[in-house]
């Protein structure tokens, strides 16, 4: 991982336009060839962003002073980051992500998913639990009643981030032609509507999940009805 301090100015050319003026921010180059834009508010969200599989590439800007990058993706899109000064520049080797570690609640739901299978819907299948990709594993890889492949990310309590997780597992799958099409699946207790929104927009089924009912258990909680 590369970590710069800088300040820049940011544009981005697509399908939209964007520009940041000029201003202090850290740029993050991961491995993955992912480069983001930060500022020191917002939590973890960046500014703006390029995902892989895209290519850096570092020059000097029109006036010939500046230091120019230019992140370009598979469609063409351009970050372009015109950089004033540098206060920081460093490199990080961060090794292999052991991956999150779930809560047991979510670990469970995991299990008794995969041991009920059709709760997805009639004709599922289980090809594999812990399926893994390149940035971490899926929680549950498998096959409708047609033969076609489904990722199932599993949450306690799905969210919009967990919604972008599954979005970038099916980016990858689907560069596989073995896989490939791979439909998903977002499946938590709890699913906000914002995230359900999402996952719709982006073609992924939500399922909420009864945890007693996967367990065969009803629950001990007392109900007015």
């Amino acid at each position: 991982m590369r970590l710069v301090i800088a300040r820049c100015q940011v544009d981005y050319v697509g399908r939209l336009t964007a520009h940041l003026p000029l201003a202090r921010r850290l740029l993050l180059v991961k491995a993955d060839g992912s480069v983001s834009v930060h500022a020191d508010d917002r939590a973890y969200k960046p500014l703006n962003w390029m995902s892989p599989p895209c290519w850096l590439t570092e020059g000097k800007a029109e006036d010939g002073e500046r230091a120019l990058w230019v992140v370009t993706n598979k469609a063409g899109e351009e970050l372009r980051i015109t950089i004033e000064d540098i206060e920081h520049d460093s490199s990080h080797e961060l090794g292999i992500d052991p991956g999150l570690v779930k809560d047991g609640v979510e670990a469970h739901l995991q299990e008794l998913l995969a041991e009920h299978v059709e709760t997805l819907g009639q004709g599922y299948k289980l090809v594999r639990r812990e399926f893994m990709t390149a940035i971490g594993p899926v929680d549950l890889m498998c096959r409708d009643a047609d033969g076609a492949s489904v990722a199932v990310e599993i949450k306690r309590r799905g969210d919009i981030d967990g919604v972008e997780q599954l979005t970038r597992y099916l980016e990858l799958l689907n560069r596989d032609p073995l896989l490939a099409p791979v439909t998903g699946v977002f499946a938590a207790q709890q699913i906000k509507p914002q995230a359900k929104t999402l996952a719709v927009d982006r073609g992924i089924r939500c399922l909420t999940l009864d945890y007693d009912a996967l367990r065969g258990t009803e629950s001990n909680e007392f109900r007015l009805f």
